[in-house]
């Protein structure tokens, strides 16, 4: 069940009702008063703020339960999360003040044309003299915004904006919103090579399947600057960091365990990827039609036809529940309560589970937690939330650091293991094998790690001083 805190200003005739019977209603309706602020006092009359905790499906029977009461006035009622979003979450600010005409000559006109020419004469100039070396672009189209699905680009504004918000907070990048108002996949690519010169780095965020997949991979290959689609493989990367630490904690080793992925779309598929850019023994590849083995062929799937020539991959057809049996681990990115107790209980001993679906894993938590080893979720009401926040500021600050062409599956896989070391082996347990996106550990040593790799693959441009 949701909740919100909603901010409930009322009126109060002393005359008519005391303070202590809103209260009462309030609680009999299933509302928690976290906090009361005196708008306005007085004998006769008075105003209150009151902020009250309440499930998102009583909030409006509450309210409406206030707006019944005798000498109660309900003045205007705000929901705190939209209050946060109002005007949006984040602007620009100059980097410098313009406090008179010298300033002004220098950053503008005239003196901002010697700056130009120079860049002309020097294109990677732009890096040290604009925004470019410290400039993300966060791309959508709103087709696949979280759980929400195809909500078109205005909508899928305030998560972009949050994903802005994140990047500079944790990583200190700044990061700009770009809502695309179109579905085709040519216009998009032809849209974001064109706004590029401007941008270190392009984030892909909230694109459908499979389009996702084209989208990136040519944009890697025409643009020389990295591209990241954080719903492949910033999910990819935070699954293989958890599932590192997850295997050291039942003693099991990558190459001799059994992984089922269910769900086999943007996410499904880069988690798989990186399985076996890690050296996975068996890796089992289950969607809705059933498991993908070697040789099969799926026409309308390019990437599941490459999953199919790996020779990791398994060769038993099956369903998700017969894919299950004998397993070490469950991996799920597809959609709630599809596995039951006893499809668990069919795994190997010692068994990890990774349910991601959200808001409802793939089985419910009371029914996985007695039966796993570990279990995991993307949600954070339980232990181990497997968030996409660990990965991206990292990796983008490590990449414009050293000025990277492109993200490649050495880098990938060199994130995962920086953000798995941040638990130390006193740390390491069944409740704990993944840290907190709070945890200021976490962008440095994904940023080194990204650095490294990037100059060992020869995919950086520059070696940061302190990496000299």
């Amino acid at each position: 069940m949701a909740y919100n805190s909603v901010i409930i200003r009322v009126e109060l005739n002393h005359a008519e009702t005391h303070f202590g019977d809103v209260a009462s209603a309030i609680g009999k309706a299933g509302g928690d008063i976290t906090s009361i602020d005196v708008i306005r006092p007085g004998q006769d009359t008075s105003v209150r703020d009151l902020t009250v905790h309440v499930s998102e499906e009583t909030e409006a029977t509450l309210v409406d339960l206030l707006k019944t009461l005798p000498g109660v006035k309900v003045i205007n009622v705000s929901d705190r999360t939209f209050l946060a979003h109002l005007g949006g979450k984040i602007s620009v600010q100059p980097s410098m003040p313009i406090k008179n005409r010298d300033d002004l000559s220098r950053v503008y006109t005239p003196g901002v044309a010697r700056v130009c020419m120079a860049i002309k004469e020097s294109p990677n100039k732009a890096y040290s003299l604009t925004i470019k070396r410290n400039t993300v672009a966060v791309v959508t189209d709103g087709t696949a915004v979280l759980g929400l699905g195809d909500i078109g680009p205005y909508a899928a504004a305030p998560v972009m904006e949050g994903k802005a918000m994140l990047f500079k907070q944790l990583a200190g990048v700044d990061a700009f919103p770009i809502c695309l108002d179109t579905k085709d996949t040519e216009e998009i690519i032809r849209t974001v090579k064109s706004i590029a010169p401007i941008f270190g780095g392009i984030n892909l965020e909230d694109i459908g399947s499979p389009r996702c997949f084209e989208i990136e991979t040519r944009l890697s290959e025409e643009l020389d600057i990295p591209v990241f689609h954080d719903d492949q493989h910033g999910t990819a990367i935070v699954v293989i960091a958890g599932l590192l630490n997850a295997l050291k904690v039942v003693g099991k080793r990558m190459d001799r365990v059994r992984v089922v992925v269910n769900g086999i779309g943007a996410a499904g598929v880069s988690i798989c990827k990186m399985l076996l850019a890690a050296g996975v023994g068996t890796l089992i590849p289950v969607d809705k039609e059933g498991t993908i083995v070697q040789g099969s062929r799926h026409p309308s799937h390019p990437m599941w036809n490459w999953l199919a020539e790996q020779p990791a991959v398994t060769t038993e057809p099956g369903s998700l529940k017969e894919a299950i049996r004998g397993a070490d681990v469950f991996i799920g990115v597809s959609r709630g309560n599809l596995l039951s107790a006893e499809d668990v209980e069919s795994m190997a001993p010692d068994r990890i589970v990774f349910a991601m679906a959200n808001p409802q894993p793939e089985i419910d938590p009371s029914l996985a937690l007695p039966r796993v080893r570990v279990f995991a979720t993307g949600r954070s009401d339980y232990p181990n939330q497997i968030n996409n926040v660990l990965a991206f500021p990292g990796l983008f600050r490590g990449a414009l650091d050293c000025r990277a062409r492109r993200f490649n599956e050495p880098i990938k896989l060199a994130a995962a293991r920086a953000i798995a070391s941040v638990v130390s082996e006193n740390e390491l347990n069944e409740q704990y094998i993944i840290p907190s996106i709070f945890n200021e550990e976490v962008v440095a040593k994904v940023r080194r790690a990204v650095v490294d790799t990037a100059i060992l693959t020869g995919v950086a441009r520059r070696i940061p001083p302190d990496f000299r």
